[in-house]
Formats: C-alpha cells, sequence, structure tokens
C-alpha cells in the first residue's frame, strides 16, 4: 500500500452549540485521496463533525469548538484562516440539494465566479468540465439557462456536487448524498462518487446510513455512537474492511450486525 498521506487531522475536538456538549474528544485521519465514511446512530453528532471540517458549523449560531482540525498542517480554527478560501478548499455537499433560485449555468458558475473574474470562454469551459464530472451533461446541456430548480431531484444534487467541483476543491464533504433520492437516482449518484474515486488528489467524506453503500464506496469507516450522557463519541476507526468484518468495538459489531440483517 503506498504511503497514507493525511489531508485532514482532527485532535480531540468537541463541539458545543452554547453550552449543549454535541461530540467530544474526537480524533481521527482523513487521508488523501481516499473516501472516509462516518455511520453511526441519528443524533451522535456526525452532521455536526462534518460540518465542522470547513467550519460551516459557525454559519448555524453561537458555537464553539476545542480542539484542532489541521488541513494539511494548518490549524483551520486559527483566526488568520480565510474561510471563502478554506469552504473552496473543503467543499460540502448536504443531504437535500440547495440550490440557488438561478439557471444550470449560473448555479455551477456561481462559486467560481466569487473566487475572481473568468474570460466567458474559460468560464464556459469551467462550467462544462464541472457538469460532465458529475455526469450530468447529457441531461442539461440544452437547460443550462433554463432554472435549475426545474431538474428532478436526482439531477439537483448531482448539480450540487457539479458546484462543487467547479472550484476544484481538495475535499468534498458529502451529508447523506443520496438521500430521499429514487432508487434510479441513487444508483447514478452512487456511480459518480466511484468515478470520483479514480481521482488521486479528490478526498471524500461521506455521511451514510446506508451501510451496503458504506460498503461499496468507503476505504476507511469510522463509527459515531452517542454515550450515557447522550453526547457523540467515535468509538471506533479504520479500513472499511476491519471495520465490517472484525471490529474491536462490540458496539460497532452489534450496530454493523443489526443494519446489515
Amino acid at each position: 500500500m503506498n504511503q497514507l498521506i493525511s489531508a485532514i487531522k482532527v485532535k480531540n475536538l468537541s463541539f458545543y452549540y452554547n453550552t449543549q456538549k454535541i461530540f467530544q474528544n474526537v480524533s481521527m485521519d482523513i487521508y488523501q485521496g481516499k473516501v472516509t465514511a462516518i455511520i453511526g446512530p441519528s443524533g451522535c453528532g456526525k452532521s455536526t463533525f462534518v460540518k465542522c471540517l470547513n467550519r460551516m458549523i459557525e454559519l448555524e449560531g453561537k458555537v464553539r469548538v476545542e480542539g484542532g482540525v489541521e488541513f494539511f498542517n494548518q490549524n483551520i480554527y486559527e483566526r488568520r484562516v480565510n474561510l471563502t478560501r478554506l469552504r473552496r478548499q473543503v467543499s460540502i455537499v448536504l443531504p437535500k440539494p440547495n440550490l440557488f433560485p438561478m439557471s444550470v449555468y449560473d448555479n455551477v458558475a456561481y462559486g467560481v465566479k466569487i473566487l475572481g473574474w473568468h474570460p466567458k470562454a474559460e468560464l464556459d469551459r469551467i462550467v462544462e468540465s464541472a457538469i460532465k464530472d458529475a455526469d450530468l451533461w447529457e441531461e442539461v446541456k440544452n437547460k443550462l439557462h433554463k432554472s435549475a430548480l426545474d431538474l428532478s431531484g436526482g439531477q439537483q444534487q448531482r448539480l450540487c456536487i457539479a458546484r462543487a467541483l467547479a472550484v476544484k476543491p481538495q475535499v468534498i464533504l458529502m451529508d447523506e448524498p443520496c438521500f430521499a433520492l429514487d432508487p434510479i437516482a441513487r444508483i447514478k449518484v452512487e456511480g459518480l462518487i466511484q468515478r470520483l474515486r479514480l481521482r488521486s488528489e479528490l478526498t471524500m467524506v461521506i455521511i451514510s446510513h446506508n451501510l451496503q453503500q458504506v460498503q461499496r464506496l468507503s476505504d476507511f469507516t469510522a463509527l459515531f455512537y452517542t454515550n450515557e450522557n447522550r453526547i457523540g463519541e467515535m468509538i471506533e476507526f479504520g479500513t472499511t474492511n476491519k471495520i465490517f468484518t472484525n471490529p474491536l468495538d462490540s458496539r460497532t459489531r452489534d450496530y454493523i450486525s443489526y443494519h446489515l440483517n
């Protein structure tokens, strides 16, 4: 196996909404070019944890973190961190499509325009490339200047992925990317993630309650659980194969056995 490089290193991370602790003492490495899955029961802090990785969580009110998150050895919680740059480098796709009420083209171009001016021809190329990378081009190439909200749910989710890809992130965070999609749309999104896995430079973190999907898509898996005080903790982390076939913690074994059967 090639030497693993940490794209994101989480060190003893704890998180609070106001004074309520949501999760505590999470430490893990998210490896460059790999897919890491976050699994666990509802309410254990998975989505909150993922939003801490690019500080999107700070948009949700009065929050506090303890510990650290390093993105290629830079502490993202230092005061001087440029949040616009961080959120371009570590992009996020939410469970439900969060498209803007504008055209397909303008949705994909939105983040690119924020980063700086591009000639029209270059912007066209970036948009087309991102939509192709999201395996959506043939379906929308004649609808680029129509409302993105007219697309189907599955198409909208892939357009959100295209929008994320357009700004050339190093990491993409996906929180339940197949949430509420019909089986055909889910297969298309999964196939897209499988193709993105082939990019050695792209790192992905995926939250999923579908353990068969986790087995198909991920290289590493972390299991979050709540303790007796209803505070989330990461109880086990390792290769997906090891987590599913030879877990160290009985709670991991029970959770996987229950959700696979």
